[in-house]
């Protein structure tokens, strides 16, 4: 239900847009249109290769390595996975979803998603280049360690510990 009550705001807010100002409001539509346009294949490919994850490995090994029995060692394997994959944030927060949903737990997924966001194993040549080597590599590693802190507040506040 708020679903629609917030579809039915955009919508207003759309058309008042349109009423005070019709060209900037078309520009801005276009611009949206084309950033769905880029985000969308990229966003496809991830929820299909997560789909297919979660028919192949079904909610017991799915709990089995990344559940919450799976403990420390799950949530540095989902540490891990996270510090050197590269999903951008509106496709990690659905697929945690998904995980969750398939048996995951929420220390490990809370690792996973904070190192996602955080740790950039795949950005850090870019990322020396314009910060040096020292500081990507302490930034790093601080991010690294910060996410077993979120998934251990996650643990104490879900009850996963």
């Amino acid at each position: 239900m708020s679903n629609y009550i917030l579809y039915g705001i955009t919508l207003l807010l759309l058309i008042l847009s349109y009423l005070k100002d019709k060209k900037k409001t078309k520009m801005s539509l276009k611009k949206a249109w084309k950033a769905f346009e880029n985000i969308l294949p990229e966003f496809l490919v991830v929820i299909m290769l997560v789909g297919v994850l979660l028919a192949v490995l079904n909610t017991e090994v799915i709990s089995k390595i990344i559940g919450s029995d799976s403990g420390w060692i799950g949530v540095m394997l989902s540490a891990v996975v996270g510090a050197i994959t590269l999903i951008p944030g509106f496709v990690a927060f659905p697929m945690a979803s998904m995980l969750l949903q398939g048996g995951a737990g929420y220390m490990q997924i809370g690792a996973f998603v904070s190192t996602l966001m955080m740790v950039g194993v795949v950005t850090m040549p870019v990322e020396m280049k314009y910060f040096g080597k020292r500081l990507t590599i302490l930034r790093n590693v601080i991010a690294f360690i910060f996410s077993f802190i979120v998934a251990y507040i996650i643990g104490l506040v879900v009850g996963g510990i």
